[in-house]
């Protein structure tokens, strides 16, 4: 093992890093709390259009990420929140497209493996139709792009109202229906899909969960997971983010993933709610790591 995978155990473990002040200051954010994978945003996350990312930016973010034990195929970025490929307004799809092509343009440039964007939602239209206007999109920029070779990777959501992901099916769906297996995966988030009712509790209920993420999506698809408690209980579908065994998950189902053989090599990121001097990822990171290599079952999720 290298020297810069003896950190976490020999997991991918970070988090989500504030690139405030330029992309290149992420990485040493990241080294200070001995992240070993990493999620940037690569421009403003309210905002339809960024500054265009220089290529000395670009340069200086890769020389910092070699300071630091971070595995460069370990980083993944967010794309921003307003992007919604299902959009039904044309003017919303339109700028949803553009945007996309954007962060992808810039990961390409940075060096930036994967880029997480939430599906979308249908808006009234269905399903099957949100979802191929999704590939259809996701087609027309990838054809335009050949030689971008950032991932896109659909995550996971808690399902709510008309938004596409919160089933497993829904994401193969829309990876069946793009087509082009190297230019697309998947980001699995803890509290997302405990919210749209995949239970991960114990071990029998994560082995079930497990065996139907294999079954319909498959893990080859898998390429970045987030860490996250819940501040709500199993399928209530609401999107709020708790600290490592303080949600209703609770600690074992965390121990339970980092100790699953099959997540030994995906990056894996906490975007549990923080500090600006990162306190709380360092005592995230912690209960994190205490977990790895344990066989004893942990604490029960706090009682409500």
């Amino acid at each position: 093992m290298s020297e810069k995978r003896k950190l976490n155990g020999g997991l991918l473990i970070g988090s989500h890093m504030s690139a405030a002040g330029g992309v290149d200051k992420a990485p040493p954010r990241g080294a200070s709390v001995d992240c070993t994978a990493m999620q940037v945003f690569v421009k403003n996350n309210q905002r339809w259009e960024g500054p265009p990312v220089s290529d000395e930016a670009a340069e200086r973010y890769r020389e910092e990420l070699a300071k630091t034990s971070i595995i460069p195929k370990a980083v993944f970025a967010h794309t921003c929140y307003l992007i919604n490929l299902a959009a039904t307004k044309p003017d919303h799809a339109r700028k949803s497209v553009v945007a996309l092509e954007d962060e992808l343009q810039r990961c390409h440039k940075i060096g930036i493996p994967g880029l997480v964007m939430h599906p979308g939602a249908h808006t009234g239209q269905g399903r099957e139709a949100g979802i191929d206007q999704i590939a259809r999109h996701c087609r027309e920029i990838f054809e335009r792009t050949p030689e971008i070779k950032t991932r896109l990777l659909f995550e996971t959501t808690v399902g709510v109202g008309t938004s596409i992901g919160g089933e497993f099916k829904d994401l193969r769906d829309i990876i069946d229906a793009v087509g082009m297996e190297d230019r697309t995966g998947v980001c699995l988030d803890t509290c997302h899909i405990f919210a749209a009712g995949y239970d991960i509790r114990s071990e029998k209920s994560y082995q079930d969960t497990m065996r139907k993420f294999s079954k319909t999506i498959g893990f080859k698809r898998l390429k970045a997971v987030h860490l996250n408690d819940s501040k709500f209980g199993l399928g209530e579908r609401k999107d709020r983010h708790e600290h490592i065994g303080k949600g209703y998950i609770g600690l074992e189902g965390f121990r339970l993933l980092l100790n699953d053989k099959r997540f030994a090599k995906i990056p894996m990121v906490l975007e549990t709610p923080k500090d600006k001097d990162l306190t709380e990822d360092r005592m995230n990171l912690e209960v994190l790591r205490s977990l790895i290599g344990s066989t004893r079952p942990a604490k029960p999720a706090p009682a409500r």
